[in-house]
């Protein structure tokens, strides 16, 4: 029996949501059920994949149609272990964020819902695509409803962060481009098996510069240092859903694009560049940690964390050794996982007290002891505890780093010093001290907060504890 395009199925579900609620009427108001509805359904069915995937196949769930026969230009899809993981965190995440959208989001809900379902059809497209062209179609397309629920639904200053998030991710694929045009005009393919062997028997000097502009723009995405200025400013102005989606999903393009596109095509290049890479990395852990410790906007201060971990998924990337890619593998899901988890609490609480500033709580763990409980759990996962998935991420990254450079190795550690640095005096200043009279009448999580939070808590703590059940599909 013909296997069924369930690849395609999950792109275009969501594609075909939204085109039944852009017809609604104005005054529909259930939108976000719809959407709520298919999502769900894409989660349900991306489970499949995990079912039937073949762990002795390279790539599964394989599609191909031609698009343009010219230049071997494909509809051609297939999952590996990578993009299977990175497929499912993205069909967990955007039914929660829609969840935690309904009572925040009052205005042009069609909209947002739209929004998210495209986000959706064009991350599964970059992850499951094995086609150059059809993957940067389906990276770029992620910019543009980024860029709207940041600047329709976002905070004061949403305008400049959108401007400033569009503006710099636009910059950086505009060398993706001009390298892959070189490379589809030089081998007259746009497939990612074939130019993998392909692209290796291009001059060094050429890898070099191709390597750059293929660099420039995931480390935008991802972003690494100096690039990253964009994000904290993303994170502050975005709705809690865009901070969830952007943090848990949107970033890992970039990682996914060093792991997928430079390391495999250019190996040779990405040798010759690992010790500047390594450096971004190690100033990106240290610097930001710093940074992030003197922040008093809780959200601002997360996503300097988010900057600090993501370095040590490309020092893992770039130490070119098992070790160290399983472990930055496993930092691209944990950090999916926690980053969410953690602007969700932060969105929680701000939806009781309409602030973020970290100084205006205290004393919470009276009266939000279920809340406190959770928070805790994604502070020590933020922090890297033991029998969390934070650990297993940063431990192998660790590892594999200092087969490369001891002193690289030493430098990374220190960022989960200062993680603890910031992290734990954040728990401490939120739920202890004093209790602020304006807190008094706050209420602990409601039914569907809770089972958010703990579904989130158990992955965390389960991938922890049975890290392999990721790792043996890598």
């Amino acid at each position: 029996m013909e296997q069924l395009p369930i690849l395609s199925f999950l792109i275009f579900l969501p594609i075909f949501a939204t085109l039944i609620i852009a017809f609604l009427p104005k005054n529909y108001t259930n939108s976000i059920q719809i959407g709520l509805a298919a999502s769900t359904i894409n989660f349900l069915i991306s489970l499949k994949l995990i079912i039937d995937f073949d762990k002795n196949i390279t790539f599964n769930f394989i599609e191909k149609t031609s698009l343009i026969n010219k230049y071997d230009i494909n509809y051609y899809l297939g999952i590996d272990g990578m993009s299977l993981f990175l497929i499912l965190l993205t069909t967990l995440l955007i039914p929660i964020c829609l969840i935690i959208s309904k009572n925040s989001i009052q205005n042009l809900k069609k909209e947002y819902v739209i929004c998210f379902l495209l986000i959706e059809s064009f991350v599964i497209g970059s992850f499951a695509t094995l086609d150059l062209v059809l993957f940067y179609i389906f990276f770029e397309a992620t910019l543009i409803p980024m860029f709207l629920i940041i600047g329709i639904w976002g905070g004061v200053n949403r305008i400049y962060a959108s401007y400033k998030f569009f503006i710099y991710t636009l910059f950086g694929s505009l060398f993706f481009l001009i390298a892959i045009i070189y490379l589809c005009n030089q081998f007259g393919t746009a497939d990612i098996l074939i130019l993998e062997t392909k692209a290796q028997t291009l001059d060094i000097e050429i890898t070099k510069y191709l390597f750059l502009a293929f660099f420039i723009s995931f480390a935008i995405k991802i972003p690494m240092f100096p690039f990253h200025t964009w994000l904290p400013d993303a994170h502050v102005q975005a709705p809690t859903a865009g901070s969830v989606i952007l943090a848990g999903v949107l970033i890992k393009l970039g990682a996914y694009g060093f792991l997928r596109f430079s390391l495999p095509f250019f190996p040779d290049a990405s040798e010759y560049y690992s010790t500047m890479i390594f450096t971004l990395s190690v100033i990106a852990i240290i610097y930001t940690s710093i940074i992030a410790i003197k922040q008093e906007d809780i959200k601002k201060m997360i996503a300097y964390s988010s900057v600090a971990h993501m370095g040590f998924v490309t020092i893992g990337i770039f130490s070119l050794n098992d070790q160290g890619v399983s472990g930055a593998i496993m930092q691209i899901l944990s950090h999916g996982l926690i980053s969410a988890a953690l602007f969700i609490a932060i969105g929680i609480i701000y939806e009781r007290t309409k602030t973020r500033q970290i100084k205006d709580y205290g004393g919470l763990v009276r009266k939000m002891p279920n809340y406190a409980v959770f928070f805790m759990i994604f502070t020590l996962g933020s922090v890297g505890l033991p029998a969390t998935s934070g650990f297993v991420g940063e431990f192998l990254t660790i590892i594999g780093v200092f087969q490369v450079s001891k002193l690289f190795a030493i430098l990374a550690s220190l960022g989960i010093i200062l993680g603890a640095c910031y992290m734990l005096p954040l728990y401490s200043n939120i739920f202890y001290k004093d209790l602020s009279s304006k807190l008094e009448n706050i209420k602990d999580l409601n039914k569907t907060e809770y089972i958010i939070l703990f579904i989130l808590s158990f992955l965390i703590i389960l991938f922890g504890i049975f890290p392999n059940l990721i790792l043996s599909y890598i």
